[in-house]
């Protein structure tokens, strides 16, 4: 078996350290991949903290599910990649390919669980999946995607899973030219949400608490800033937006935004909410025929589309860009959302 260098959590609240893992076998239909970029998602933070619930077997974990890399091997029955292709993987490598869910392109959705590109068990052997904080990585063909040539290749990766949390529900509520469209929160996935939302021709406002984030978000492409904390613009914006990106990952009061909904419109939450039984009131739904809804990053076919929907429109990421040794201060700076928008390792700096 190869061994991979990797970063891993060794431990539920650990620190990344060097450590090294046996990747699993090769089969006819896997593409294996040098990584040379990961980028890091809140959700990284999540697992190694055991935030989703505590999971000891999970350890040690091997993070990232924003992986970019190039093709170095593939199966004698992979077709769509030949050695020296880009390549790209996002947050699942696997999935049961039956189901319902997953026979309308919507594995994420897989009814009998999708598998996670890491923290998670393989679905023919049970070893376990490692992610991108390593030099390489190893999928069956079906999961694992094409890069658009035109796009800077370290800010491709944050595509994979900001890119496509925020681009599958503007197109699932298709988003068109003219639409008023607004983002709650101007972080890693607020930031996607503004760029893909604009390309698309809406008119997009940010809602934010801090009157210093509006530069930057009309750089991005809104068109308005609204800041949540103030009670008149708020009121102004009574009834305005079809569509609110809501990416704030924490609990929050959801009523202000839901009054700014016009008849017909949806609050999508792609942030991690948790228990909203008392941060929602029914009335205004009912009253607009409004609605509250959850979505999660897309499935393979619809992950492609972000891909050449971006390079098309020549999106990308904003990010720093960080060796690997510097992953745990780049943690310690996510929580404290000192970063614009997105941290991506540079693989080349795992020796």
């Amino acid at each position: 078996m190869t061994k991979v260098k990797a970063y891993a959590a060794l431990e539920e609240k650990g620190k990344l350290v060097p450590w090294e893992f046996e990747q699993r076998p090769m089969r006819d239909n896997d593409v294996i991949m040098d990584i040379l970029y990961a980028g890091i998602c809140h959700s990284d933070i999540h697992n190694v903290n055991g935030d989703w619930g505590s999971n000891p077997d999970g350890f040690p974990m091997v993070p990232g599910h924003e992986i970019v890399g190039k093709v170095v091997k593939v199966g004698n029955a992979v077709k769509k990649f030949k050695v020296g292709d880009l390549a790209a993987i996002g947050c699942l490598v696997d999935s049961c390919q039956h189901c319902n869910p997953c026979k309308h392109d919507l594995e994420q959705y897989c009814e009998n669980g999708m598998t996670g590109t890491y923290h998670d068990k393989d679905r023919v052997d049970g070893s376990t999946t490692y992610g991108g904080y390593s030099q390489q990585i190893i999928a069956r063909e079906e999961f694992v995607l094409r890069v658009p040539t035109n796009l800077d290749l370290k800010a491709v990766a944050p595509l994979l899973c900001a890119g496509i949390t925020t681009y599958s529900p503007l197109r699932h509520w298709n988003v068109k030219p003219g639409d008023n469209v607004a983002v709650i929160g101007l972080g890693g996935l607020g930031h996607m949400a503004i760029k893909l939302a604009h390309a698309m021709g809406a008119n997009v406002t940010l809602f934010s608490r801090s009157p210093n984030k509006e530069a930057d978000a009309k750089a991005l492409g809104a068109s308005n800033v609204i800041i949540s904390t103030d009670a008149t613009q708020m009121k102004a914006a009574k009834g305005k937006f079809s569509l609110i990106i809501d990416t704030v990952p924490y609990k929050h009061d959801l009523k202000p935004y839901v009054n700014t909904l016009s008849i017909n419109g949806t609050l999508v939450i792609v942030g991690y909410l948790g228990d909203t039984n008392d941060i929602l009131n029914t009335v205004p739904l009912i009253m607009g025929r409004k609605s509250v809804a959850g979505s999660v990053i897309g499935g393979i076919a619809e992950t492609q589309e972000l891909l050449d929907f971006c390079g098309k429109h020549n999106i990308v990421s904003e990010v720093e860009m960080i060796n690997i040794q510097d992953v745990n201060t780049a943690y310690e700076r996510m929580l404290k959302s000192d970063v614009k928008y997105r941290f991506v390792i540079d693989i080349n700096s795992l020796k």
